[in-house]
């Protein structure tokens, strides 16, 4: 897998204006909102705009993904015959996010329909990937392990959100006085980052609701960077520079990654090799060459 995208930033679908400086933000990746970000009664307008934008978009380096509605609402198919449509000829669209995703079957279901609207517009089989939302609901979240034994080939990334499984579980606080996240998000998290590396694709934390809060969003990137989530969500432009620092890595690390594959492209029968008095064996050089881009 490539390197994944650090910055995920979402943008309202029936915003053009916002749409017009998507590629000037400094995203990695962009999230074209079709769902919080687009009130009830204007829907079919925001699915009108984004894909007029998706027609009109010239592919560039930034991937650009969109989030749908979600399955219960009715309004999903309609999304991504839209989306699909209008992306086809210039094939600019990266992926679609699910969100309030409530289990493999459900991705299936969602990748059977996109894969037949790729095949009516002539795109390449499993061309558009999926990245799943998993926590929005109570038994959305009872189902991140599912994850594991489920065969999803579009499966690109997995994500997590703490605002409205809050609102489900009617909770009066999500952090702790330390500003730690309580059990249940702290539970949601974990799942999320272990499934996600167990099936190898993206862990991508969740977004700081906060945006004028530069230090906890500081904070909570590099934190998450350091657990090991290879990306992270963001509500606004100004998140996106705080989080690209937060899982860009230094010098010092890519030097290191370089020495570790070096090594062991040297000694291609080698199980443990020793680098600068540290023992090195193929989880580190695995990790390695994902750092550097290697797969």
């Amino acid at each position: 897998m490539t390197i994944p995208p650090r910055s995920w930033l979402f943008i309202p679908g029936d915003s053009p204006r916002k749409l017009a400086k998507a590629r000037e933000t400094g995203a990695d990746a962009v999230i074209i909102d079709l769902e919080d970000a687009v009130a009830p009664g204007a829907k079919d307008q925001g699915r009108a705009v984004t894909a007029d934008w998706l027609a009109r978009e010239p592919r560039t380096a930034q991937p650009v993904w969109v989030r749908i509605n979600a399955v219960d609402t009715g309004l999903w198919h309609d999304d991504l015959v839209a989306i699909v449509a209008a992306s086809a000829s210039q094939a600019n669209l990266g992926g679609i996010m699910v969100p309030k995703a409530e289990g493999p079957a459900q991705i299936a279901q969602i990748s059977d329909a996109i894969g037949a609207l790729e095949q009516a517009h002539g795109l390449p089989p499993g061309n558009i990937r999926m990245i799943a939302l998993v926590s929005e609901t109570a038994r959305a979240a009872v189902t991140i392990p599912a994850y594991c034994h489920a065969p999803l080939p579009r499966l690109a990334g997995i994500t997590w959100g703490a605002e409205d499984l809050g609102a489900v579980l009617g909770v009066t606080r999500k952090r702790d006085s330390r500003g730690r996240w309580t059990d249940a998000f702290r539970l949601v998290r974990a799942q999320t980052l272990l499934v996600a590396h167990a099936v190898e694709c993206w862990a991508i934390e969740t977004l700081h609701a906060d945006f004028r809060d530069e230090a906890g969003l500081a904070q909570a990137a590099s934190e998450a960077a350091a657990d090991g989530f290879a990306g992270m969500l963001a509500i606004h432009p100004a998140q996106v520079a705080v989080i690209n620092r937060a899982f860009a890595p230094d010098d010092a690390a890519l030097a290191e990654a370089r020495a570790i594959v070096a090594a062991f492209s040297a000694n291609p029968g080698a199980g443990t090799l020793q680098i600068d008095g540290r023992m090195i064996d193929q989880p580190h050089l695995r990790q390695a060459r994902a750092l550097l881009g290697l797969g």
